[in-house]
Protein backbone atom coordinates (compact mmCIF):
# COMPACT_ATOMS: atom_id res chain seq x y z
CA UNK A 1 0.00 0.00 0.00
CA UNK A 2 1.42 3.35 -1.05
CA UNK A 3 1.03 6.21 1.43
CA UNK A 4 1.34 9.81 0.38
CA UNK A 5 3.04 11.95 3.00
CA UNK A 6 2.65 15.73 2.93
CA UNK A 7 4.66 18.23 4.89
CA UNK A 8 2.42 20.93 6.30
CA UNK A 9 4.73 23.95 6.49
CA UNK A 10 2.57 26.10 8.74
CA UNK A 11 2.37 23.55 11.53
CA UNK A 12 5.61 21.73 10.81
CA UNK A 13 3.77 18.41 10.89
CA UNK A 14 3.67 15.45 8.55
CA UNK A 15 0.28 14.27 7.37
CA UNK A 16 -0.23 10.75 6.08
CA UNK A 17 -2.60 11.28 3.20
CA UNK A 18 -4.22 7.99 2.31
CA UNK A 19 -7.91 7.16 2.14
CA UNK A 20 -7.20 3.59 3.12
CA UNK A 21 -5.58 4.45 6.47
CA UNK A 22 -8.48 3.12 8.52
CA UNK A 23 -8.59 2.24 12.19
CA UNK A 24 -11.98 0.51 12.15
CA UNK A 25 -12.35 -2.78 10.32
CA UNK A 26 -16.12 -2.39 9.89
CA UNK A 27 -17.78 0.86 8.89
CA UNK A 28 -21.56 0.99 8.99
CA UNK A 29 -23.49 4.03 7.79
CA UNK A 30 -27.19 3.42 7.64
CA UNK A 31 -27.79 0.24 5.64
CA UNK A 32 -24.31 0.42 4.02
CA UNK A 33 -21.60 -1.71 5.64
CA UNK A 34 -17.96 -1.90 4.58
CA UNK A 35 -15.44 -4.39 5.93
CA UNK A 36 -12.09 -2.73 5.22
CA UNK A 37 -10.07 -5.85 5.94
CA UNK A 38 -11.87 -8.09 3.46
CA UNK A 39 -12.86 -5.13 1.24
CA UNK A 40 -16.44 -6.29 1.10
CA UNK A 41 -19.50 -4.06 0.86
CA UNK A 42 -23.12 -4.77 1.64
CA UNK A 43 -26.36 -2.80 1.57
CA UNK A 44 -29.20 -4.06 3.75
CA UNK A 45 -26.94 -7.09 4.38
CA UNK A 46 -26.88 -7.92 0.63
CA UNK A 47 -23.38 -8.10 -0.88
CA UNK A 48 -22.48 -5.46 -3.46
CA UNK A 49 -19.81 -6.21 -6.08
CA UNK A 50 -17.54 -3.21 -6.69
CA UNK A 51 -14.54 -2.71 -8.94
CA UNK A 52 -11.24 -1.78 -7.27
CA UNK A 53 -11.65 1.90 -8.16
CA UNK A 54 -15.29 1.98 -7.01
CA UNK A 55 -14.23 0.46 -3.69
CA UNK A 56 -11.37 2.96 -3.26
CA UNK A 57 -13.74 5.84 -4.03
CA UNK A 58 -16.23 4.53 -1.46
CA UNK A 59 -13.46 4.24 1.15
CA UNK A 60 -12.35 7.81 0.46
CA UNK A 61 -15.87 9.12 0.97
CA UNK A 62 -16.43 7.02 4.10
CA UNK A 63 -13.19 8.16 5.71
CA UNK A 64 -14.44 11.75 5.54
CA UNK A 65 -18.22 11.59 6.05
CA UNK A 66 -19.90 14.95 5.72
CA UNK A 67 -16.79 16.54 4.18
CA UNK A 68 -16.71 17.78 0.59
CA UNK A 69 -14.12 16.03 -1.58
CA UNK A 70 -13.38 17.73 -4.91
CA UNK A 71 -12.92 15.78 -8.15
CA UNK A 72 -9.24 16.71 -8.22
CA UNK A 73 -8.75 15.58 -4.60
CA UNK A 74 -10.45 12.25 -5.33
CA UNK A 75 -8.35 11.83 -8.49
CA UNK A 76 -5.16 12.39 -6.48
CA UNK A 77 -6.27 9.84 -3.90
CA UNK A 78 -7.35 7.18 -6.41
CA UNK A 79 -4.46 7.34 -8.87
CA UNK A 80 -0.76 6.98 -8.08
CA UNK A 81 0.34 8.80 -11.25
CA UNK A 82 -0.62 12.11 -12.79
CA UNK A 83 -4.03 11.96 -14.37
CA UNK A 84 -6.01 14.30 -16.60
CA UNK A 85 -7.84 16.48 -14.07
CA UNK A 86 -10.45 17.48 -16.68
CA UNK A 87 -11.46 13.88 -17.22
CA UNK A 88 -14.96 12.81 -16.20
CA UNK A 89 -13.75 9.48 -14.81
CA UNK A 90 -14.62 10.47 -11.22
CA UNK A 91 -18.15 11.39 -12.32
CA UNK A 92 -18.46 7.99 -14.00
CA UNK A 93 -17.24 6.14 -10.87
CA UNK A 94 -19.59 8.15 -8.64
CA UNK A 95 -22.50 7.35 -10.98
CA UNK A 96 -21.70 3.63 -10.98
CA UNK A 97 -21.23 3.59 -7.21
CA UNK A 98 -24.58 5.31 -6.69
CA UNK A 99 -26.35 2.75 -8.89
CA UNK A 100 -24.76 -0.18 -7.08
CA UNK A 101 -25.32 1.13 -3.55
CA UNK A 102 -28.73 2.67 -4.15
CA UNK A 103 -30.42 1.18 -7.24
CA UNK A 104 -33.87 2.46 -6.18
CA UNK A 105 -32.66 5.99 -5.38
CA UNK A 106 -33.96 5.87 -1.81
CA UNK A 107 -30.75 6.30 0.21
CA UNK A 108 -28.91 9.04 -1.69
CA UNK A 109 -25.61 8.20 0.03
CA UNK A 110 -23.44 10.42 -2.20
CA UNK A 111 -24.34 14.07 -2.45
CA UNK A 112 -23.13 16.19 -5.38
CA UNK A 113 -22.23 19.79 -4.61
CA UNK A 114 -22.06 21.52 -7.99
CA UNK A 115 -18.68 23.11 -8.62
CA UNK A 116 -17.30 21.78 -5.32
CA UNK A 117 -17.33 17.99 -5.28
CA UNK A 118 -18.96 15.06 -3.52
CA UNK A 119 -19.90 14.25 0.06
CA UNK A 120 -20.94 11.03 1.84
CA UNK A 121 -24.30 11.91 3.33
CA UNK A 122 -25.32 8.91 5.45
CA UNK A 123 -24.71 9.07 9.19
CA UNK A 124 -22.55 6.48 10.89
CA UNK A 125 -25.38 5.67 13.30
CA UNK A 126 -28.37 5.95 11.04
CA UNK A 127 -29.22 6.98 7.52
Amino acid sequence: MMLRIRWVAASGAMVIDDCRAVAAALIATGPVSVDTRSQTVSVHENPVDLTAFEYRLLECLLMRPGQVLSKSELTERLYDQDFDRDSNVIEVFVGRLRKKLDPDGELNPIETLRGRGYRWSLDRNGG
